[in-house]
């Protein structure tokens, strides 16, 4: 497999399952999503990623970005282009003073990078028909009442909510909560408290 038409899409929700973590990938304005799974680590990095948390010390995709930076590059968009052997293979694509650089990476990888420099995210065309779920079976869950999926799927994020009037206080309140749920790979709380970072947004 693997597709020279690629679109583009979103990190959709990061989620969990009987056979462990999945980020789901949603095409832009489709009705499928293509579950990719996950390592705990990619997980942790992913969530903290998408509630564009400062930590004490660059964990290892902080250190790449900060490496591509310093080389007065940009991550232009990561593009899921394969999957060979229930294996998915991604590129990072940057551009630099020579041009545009193409470098094949894990998904996940390319996933926590592109979360944290909110580059655009394509993937094959293909890779959607073949691997895509609809989104009819994986119901998102609310803070609240975390419902299971029909699919078994337990979605880990939910609605965002309104901004307080100090968003300030509160949105550093809310950092510090989410490392210290991702300090005790308590995902599930992670997530709901990253929702609620992007509600301040």
């Amino acid at each position: 497999m693997g597709s020279n038409t690629f679109v583009r899409a979103d990190v959709w929700t990061v989620a969990q399952t009987d056979q462990g973590n999945v980020v789901l990938i949603r095409p832009k304005e489709s009705d499928l999503v293509v579950p990719i799974f996950i390592g705990q680590l990619e997980t942790q990095s992913i969530l903290i990623g998408l509630g564009q948390v400062e930590m004490p010390r660059p964990l290892t995709h902080d250190l790449m970005m900060s490496v591509i930076h310093a080389l007065e590059a940009d991550l232009v968009r990561i593009e899921i282009r394969d999957l060979r052997d229930r294996t998915y293979f991604a590129n990072v694509v940057l551009r630099a003073v020579e041009g545009e650089i193409t470098i094949d990476a894990r998904p996940s990888d390319a996933i926590a990078l592109a979360v944290r420099c909110r580059s655009e995210v394509y993937i094959a065309e293909d890779i959607v028909e073949s691997a895509g779920v609809p989104v009819d079976m994986i119901r998102e869950s609310s803070v609240a009442d975390d419902a299971k999926a029909e699919d078994g799927f337990a979605s880990v994020l939910g609605g965002a909510e309104k901004a307080p009037a100090d968003a300030g206080d509160e949105r550093e309140r809310l950092c510090a909560e989410l490392e210290s749920a991702v300090s005790a790979e308590d995902y599930e709380k992670a997530a709901a408290i990253r929702d609620k970072l992007r509600g301040l947004s």
